[in-house]
């Protein structure tokens, strides 16, 4: 929620060290911010249901999945990124979407 809430407040300086200068450009920073939207909805939804039985696991799972769409889109241009920012994201949407795959797992059992 605070990555969300950082890309929704200041979508160029939190997203520079991901995509570079491009994050400058105001397109870009509309889309920045519905990522961080995205995100922020995620995250309070996961906060509401996560000790909700049958909800839990599967809204944790849900956000797995997306984690797991950024890591992908983020090495499917890692070329085209700043080096530093594409090693940093595919480190933490796919550390964040393996842990989440787990803490569903766990929920479900």
């Amino acid at each position: 929620m605070l990555v969300g809430a950082a890309l929704l407040v200041a979508p160029g300086p939190s997203a520079r060290g991901w995509i570079g200068d491009d994050a400058a450009r105001p397109a870009v920073q509309s889309v920045v911010r519905a990522l961080g939207v995205r995100d922020l909805i995620l995250g309070a939804l996961t906060l509401h249901v996560v000790g909700r039985e049958g909800v839990g696991y599967r809204t944790v799972a849900t956000c797995a999945v997306a984690d797991a769409v950024d890591f992908a889109a983020t090495l499917a241009v890692r070329e085209h990124l700043p080096r530093a920012g594409a090693v940093g994201v595919t480190a933490l949407a796919g550390g964040s979407a393996l842990a989440g795959a787990g803490l569903a797992a766990a929920l479900r059992d």
